[in-house]
């Protein structure tokens, strides 16, 4: 019956991420450190690994589509890697330190958070107003030296939290580089499932993966992220991410505040 509550989970993470574009570690995370009381340690190499199947089918997915930019993909997944494991040597170091770990996670949802504040208000804003056409084009501004550098920094902090695809890259490729919103996606899938792969093979080998749990949670959120890539007609994004902006708040304010003794 757990793992059922686990796999209804991944489900709704899947499609909340499909929706948002953040991916469903955002929504994993919290709810299995705070909804089943995992340690921190514990909570973020179970995270991780699940988001290998779903980094996995996205990519596929997206390579079909036509929507990878496939050098850049190469040059931040390969950077990324590098990055990874130092990342993961740090996170061995900080392992038994689950208070500290819950401050960083926080302070890295607080990023989160103002993303989605900003592209929701800014749209409900800008939601009556005529708006230019969306960037197009075949593929990602930027050099090599910079794609390198933002894939070894996403890549670190993918080895210490387990955070780093929808949430950090996307963004990352389309406030710093200007890329269309298809490739931001698309590129962003396909560079990560390799920092994923390798930081949920660390996590393994560092015994801080729920195994059972974490594939019941990534073939959820697979299923899911296909049916919330369907719903995002429905729906209106700037609304959503207004919404799941102030539950991020929330949620970054408990894993910042645990730190100091305090519950909310």
């Amino acid at each position: 019956m757990t793992y059922l509550v686990f796999f209804i989970v991944g489900i709704l993470a899947g499609v909340i991420g499909g929706l948002l574009g953040t991916g469903g570690c955002a929504l994993i995370m919290p709810v299995i450190r705070f909804g089943f009381d995992f340690a921190p340690a514990l909570a973020v190499g179970t995270t991780l690994t699940a988001v290998v199947f779903t980094a996995s089918s996205g990519a596929i997915q997206h390579i079909k589509m036509g929507n990878v930019d496939k050098e850049t993909a190469m040059l931040t997944g390969y950077s990324g890697i590098l990055g990874v494991i130092i990342g993961s040597i740090v996170f061995g170091y900080i392992k038994p330190y689950g208070s500290l770990i819950d401050l960083i996670i926080g302070i890295a949802f607080i990023v989160v958070t103002l993303r989605m504040l900003y592209e929701g208000i800014t749209g409900l804003i800008a939601a009556a107003q005529p708006q230019p056409a969306p960037a197009s084009g075949q593929g990602l501004p930027g050099t090599p030296l910079s794609k390198s550098i933002l894939g070894s920094a996403i890549g670190f902090l993918t080895g210490i939290i387990g955070l780093g695809g929808g949430y950090a890259l996307v963004p990352s490729f389309l406030y710093l580089f200007k890329a269309p919103m298809r490739f931001a996606i698309g590129t962003s899938m396909a560079s990560f499932v390799w920092m994923a792969l390798v930081g949920a093979i660390f996590k393994l080998y560092q015994h801080v993966v729920n195994i059972p749990v974490a594939i019941t949670l990534g073939l959820g959120a697979v299923i899911g992220a296909i049916y919330g890539a369907k719903l995002v007609a429905r729906f209106k994004p700037a609304a959503l991410k207004t919404l799941f902006g102030l539950l991020f708040l929330y949620v970054s304010l408990k894993y910042i505040l645990i730190y100091f003794g305090i519950t909310i």
